[in-house]
């Protein structure tokens, strides 16, 4: 029987660390940032995890642009996020601000709008609108746009034009 050589140290840190960033992107797509964070957190050398991370973005399963336009097309869909809210979650992931300027410019002012008419009208369907005062509803809409990354101006106009348009076709 033979065996084989001892590898050395280095060497099988830098083997660990590929099954640690390989295992971390089995479970979701992460950001060079999250990976080099996790590597940081359980004790791996500055060179090795450079060089992981080098190796991994190299053969493109490390793309924070691809992630960052991923995340954007999920968020907006499943999360109803506005640009602001999106780019505060992929700063957290720690992309770099001109990767989410252009993961977002595809975004404009009429598609935001757009998104924010849809999630109103969800949410009026199963609003009471039976009193006539509509300042608590107007407050309770705002607020759900606002949290999810609206500005404010464009949250009362929407809530106001969807709350108007839902009276009408109520009243008829």
């Amino acid at each position: 029987m033979t065996s084989s050589p001892p590898q050395s140290t280095s060497e099988t840190r830098e083997e660990q660390a590929h099954a640690l960033c390989l295992r971390l992107l089995t479970v979701r797509p992460r950001t060079r940032s999250e990976l080099a964070g996790q590597m940081v957190k359980r004790g791996y050398p500055d060179e090795v995890a450079a060089n992981e991370l080098d190796r991994l973005a190299a053969v493109g399963l490390i793309d924070d642009a691809d992630f960052a336009e991923q995340w954007v097309r999920s968020r907006r869909a499943r999360a109803g996020k506005g640009k602001r809210a999106l780019a505060a979650e992929l700063r957290t992931k720690g992309v770099d601000d001109e990767v989410i300027a252009a993961a977002l410019d595809d975004i404009d002012a009429g598609a935001e709008r757009q998104r924010a008419e849809e999630l109103v009208q969800q949410k009026l369907r199963r609003e009471k609108l039976d009193d006539g005062d509509d300042t608590k509803v107007m407050r309770r809409l705002v607020g759900m746009l606002a949290r999810r990354g609206y500005n404010q101006s464009m949250a009362v106009a929407v809530v106001r034009d969807e709350l108007a348009g839902e009276r009408e076709r109520r009243r008829v």
